[in-house]
């Protein structure tokens, strides 16, 4: 039998919170790959800075101490090399000073000369670097050869890092074309030059590397801060979708059932009709406060604020929401106006109320629901209380989250008053009634809230 294949999980295969989180985590990579190449261009700039500013430092000390050694240098009548002034008054031997000449018969003109073939003039016998007789030759072999000064680096016959420079001489009274006559070869010791040098380069890696850990986690709090608002989006669009489920799921199943009474024609028509009304008014409702809690958490809903009378708004909210049997008291001080959205003011007013009615009442008694409207010049208070159980202990705290609002309800409309009220710069909160039940207290700010929108 064929092995079952495993599912292949492909990049289609992703929710899109995850889609997202991987966004976050290549902009950081990105972001961190960024910086190192800038990072370890310019280091690498500044290790080779400091590799030619040393040697460019020994290199003119040496030649100081080559051009001040020609000066001592002389020839005879035969034209042969006297370094009798050099070595009385030179000491050769810290830092070491070689003299190599070119064999040549007189009158003839010199060949290029390899570099076994220069003549030692004169070496240190004891000098205080040194070094194998071939790199000597070698350095004034390539000076000659050049016919101009030439430095380069080399090691002494114990390992040691050192620095030679050569410096071609030519014969008295030569002319410009002449070949020259040999070269003076110094070298300087670069052990502490090379150790500055590492040091310098083993800091500049670290300080590189911390650059680029820093970098990745600014660009991971950065891009964290770029994909902020399309996760939030995202969450609030799976939060609306469990919300409309999970309130539309059973007026839903209510209107399949009612239908399939109607059809086996169990219950009396006009029974049906009433019953499906209500239950169409209330999905209907449902589907508009789940709408305007979607606009407000996206902050889509623009404030459309005008003067607003909110004693006579309270007025008529209750008495479009008190029902038979149900008793509601207002207490409105007249001319109490506020700069507010008469619509999104009037949803958060009937939310309240309508809370108090369902929930505000003990079992099989009636409800007694009392507002008032309060005002102080600077802050409009509304205030809904009722006689029932009070508020539970395990809810209070979450009080205005959705599916939070007590037994039997959804939480979107203590919610949406919520959202209400910090929309217009007020609050909504909830407090122990003087009558044993709950009191909810909707303050707006009369000169309306500080940015529209």
């Amino acid at each position: 039998m064929r092995a079952p294949r495993r599912p292949f999980r492909s990049a289609r295969a992703l929710t899109p919170t995850a889609r997202v989180r991987r966004l976050r985590r290549r902009i950081t990579v990105l972001f961190a790959l960024t910086s190192a190449a800038g990072l370890v261009a310019m280091a690498v700039l500044a290790v080779r800075s400091d590799g030619v500013r040393w040697r460019e430092q020994l290199d003119q000390a040496m030649s100081a101490d080559t051009n001040w050694a020609l000066g001592l240098l002389e020839t005879d009548e035969d034209g042969r090399l006297d370094t009798e002034v050099l070595l009385d008054n030179a000491g050769t031997a810290c830092p070491p000073l070689f003299l190599l000449s070119v064999p040549a018969a007189p009158g003839e003109p010199s060949m290029t000369p390899a570099p076994g073939e220069l003549v030692v003039e004169h070496a240190p016998r004891r000098p205080c670097l040194t070094l194998p007789a071939g790199a000597v030759r070698q350095a004034a072999a390539t000076a000659v050869r050049a016919d101009e000064p030439r430095s380069r680096d080399a090691r002494t016959a114990d390992g040691e890092p050192v620095r030679m420079f050569a410096l071609p001489f030519y014969p008295p009274d030569a002319e410009e074309d002449a070949a020259p006559q040999g070269a003076l070869v110094t070298v300087a010791d670069a052990s502490a030059q090379r150790a500055d040098h590492r040091r310098l380069t083993w800091v500049v890696s670290s300080g590189c590397a911390l650059l680029v850990l820093l970098s990745a986690g600014v660009g991971h709090l950065l891009s964290g801060r770029a994909v902020r608002p399309a996760l939030e989006a995202l969450d609030r669009q799976e939060s609306f979708l469990a919300d409309a489920a999970h309130d539309l799921r059973t007026p839903a199943a209510s209107l399949r059932t009612l239908a399939e009474t109607a059809l086996r024609g169990e219950t009396d028509s006009t029974d049906v009709h009433r019953r499906t009304l209500r239950l169409a008014e209330g999905m209907g409702t449902l589907v508009d406060g789940l709408l305007t809690r979607a606009r407000l958490m996206a902050g889509t809903a623009v404030l459309a604020v005008e003067p607003l009378r909110l004693d006579q708004l309270v007025e008529a909210v209750v008495e479009d929401a008190a029902g038979e049997g149900q008793r509601v008291a207002v207490r409105a001080e007249e001319a109490a106006v506020v700069v507010a959205d008469p619509d999104l003011v009037r949803r958060a007013v009937a939310n309240l109320v309508g809370n108090a009615l369902v929930h505000g009442h003990l079992p099989g008694e009636p409800a007694e629901v009392e507002v008032t409207v309060d005002s102080d010049g600077a802050t409009t208070t509304v205030t809904v209380e009722d006689a029932g159980p009070g508020l539970p202990p395990e809810v209070a705290g979450a009080l205005f989250d959705r599916f939070r609002s007590g037994s039997g309800s959804t939480g979107l409309g203590l919610s949406i008053a919520s959202w209400v009220a910090h929309a217009h710069g007020g609050s909504l909160t909830a407090e122990p009634g003087r009558r044993g039940g709950a009191r909810f207290v909707l303050r707006l700010p009369a000169g309306g809230p500080a940015t529209e929108g």
